[in-house]
């Protein structure tokens, strides 16, 4: 699948250490799953010279023609050197300051006015660190056509640097270079998995004129009750308050099939969640007077109810889904979700029935299940919708913090205490890394709480971890006595 000399250069670049994965805050504040450090590869020369061959090799393949090369400081410099000393290519240099003394020239090096100059970089994200180099050259008259990159992360570089009329060559994408660890054994496919989703929900924007701020924001450092009193919906409000209050942002989905099972689990896990989400439809032996006994534990350990029903029909089918039929759920339900696949019509319905009862409706972003087809233009879009839609719609079903609003709740399902999946595509995460990592509020839990041996005890475990990583994000690192 791949040119054995691109699987030789990113093993090579993988056994000195560039590429690290774990969980790594970044320069905005922003946990990610990877970290690509080339500043290591300046101590090996033979993998420096790699990497050089490899720029040339793609450069001739691609038919690209230049006179003179410059390399953005300051990792690159190294690499455009070898690249220029091993083909006789003429190098110029990009000051980042301009000295006050001696010829006081941003960009050093012999050129012509009208000569094409390729632009190396070791790695790209938004590309606009390649936008200022280029400028410098292009008003010295220099034509900037090209850029040649070790790494494109994926987040948007290519796009912007096209849009600002640059053809970009990465010799290693992110795509490339987990598929080659993963073909070579150096790495599993959760750890990849989350990558690509780390990669999906961070896209930059940019331009010549400069950055736009990522789309995912930073994880919240404000605590529950100042969110609360922020909220633009009376139901975020109140979960911000019950969180607060009841010390959980645990979610309980209960996921049986017999009406007995539901109650005995929602009273013996009631006094450590937040929020009881149930699949009504999968009862066996569902009544009416069900829900009447469901309320009434919802009360006695103070915990609101989430209907999973995902809804996704168009706005007058969905106004009698949400009102009528067997269930009548918006007579009980605090909060239900929807995709948005139908367009806004469908929030327009179930805001018909629900704004004036008080519930809320979080849009489904993002899934956990492997393979699924919610890609980051769907995710963009929900979010679009829940700021246009902000007094019914409170919040996300998501695996990332998506909204810079303090009052939007994300809450995030597929939570166990170890990572990883089920037979059937389900990925698994920690409520450390959706809490204080991803920057998410709560965690909903099922499986592990509801086939545990002691479900009370599991229940009260997860609300602990849970409790614990949304006190870590705030930077409180003590952990209360629940």
């Amino acid at each position: 699948m791949f040119d054995s000399n691109l699987k030789e250069l990113v093993l090579a670049l993988h056994d000195i250490g560039v590429f690290k994965f774990g969980s790594f805050t970044l320069k905005s504040g922003i946990v990610s799953p990877i970290y690509i450090d080339l500043r290591v590869i300046v101590s090996h020369p033979k993998v420096l010279e790699m990497v050089a061959d490899q720029m040339m090799s793609l450069l001739k393949q691609r038919g690209v023609e230049f006179d003179v090369a410059c390399g953005v400081p300051y990792t690159a410099l190294p690499i455009s050197t070898v690249l220029c000393v091993k083909n006789n290519i003429p190098m110029l240099m990009r000051r980042k300051e301009v000295k006050k003394y001696g010829t006081k020239k941003l960009i050093e090096g012999v050129y012509k006015t009208g000569q094409k100059c390729l632009i190396v970089e070791d790695l790209v994200t938004s590309g606009i660190s390649v936008f200022e180099t280029a400028k410098p050259l292009e008003k010295l008259g220099l034509k900037v056509t090209d850029v040649v990159v070790l790494v494109n992360r994926e987040q948007g570089a290519e796009a912007n640097l096209t849009d600002g009329n640059l053809r970009l060559h990465p010799v290693i994408t992110i795509t490339s270079l987990l598929n080659i660890l993963r073909e070579a054994g150096r790495m599993d496919e959760s750890t990849a998995d989350r990558v690509k989703n780390f990669i999906a929900n961070n896209q930059v924007r940019s331009s010549r004129a400069g950055v736009e701020k990522k789309k995912q924001t930073k994880p919240s450092s404000l605590r529950y009750e100042a969110r609360a009193q922020v909220a633009k919906t009376k139901i975020a409000t109140a979960l911000f308050k019950l969180m607060a209050a009841k010390k959980t942002n645990l979610s309980f989905s209960a996921d049986v099939t017999n009406s007995a099972d539901l109650l005995r689990l929602a009273d013996l896990v009631g006094p450590h969640i937040c929020v009881l989400k149930t699949h009504i439809d999968i009862l066996d032996d569902f009544t009416p007077e069900v829900l009447k006994k469901l309320q009434a534990l919802a009360k006695k350990h103070n915990f609101l109810i989430f209907e999973d029903r995902k809804y996704a029909d168009i706005g007058n089918t969905v106004v009698h889904q949400f009102s009528s039929g067997v269930y009548h759920t918006a007579n009980w339900a605090d909060m239900v979700n929807a995709h948005i696949l139908p367009g806004p019509g469908i929030i327009d319905g179930l805001r018909k029935v629900g704004l004036s009862r008080g519930s809320g409706l979080l849009l489904l972003a993002q899934m956990s299940s492997k393979d699924n087809l919610l890609d980051s233009k769907y995710t963009a879009k929900c979010v679009e919708l829940a700021n246009k839609y902000n007094d019914y719609v409170f919040g996300f079903i998501c695996q990332n913090q998506l909204s810079k609003d303090p009052g939007m709740v994300h809450m995030t399902p597929g939570v166990k205490m170890q990572k990883g999946g089920d037979s059937l595509g389900q990925q698994y995460n920690t409520p450390q890394s959706v809490v204080r990592e991803r920057g998410c509020d709560v965690i909903i839990v099922g499986r592990a709480i509801y086939q545990a041996a002691d479900p009370k005890a599991a229940a009260k475990q997860f609300q602990e971890a849970g409790w614990e990583a949304y006190l870590q994000r705030l930077g409180d690192l003590t952990k209360s006595k629940l």
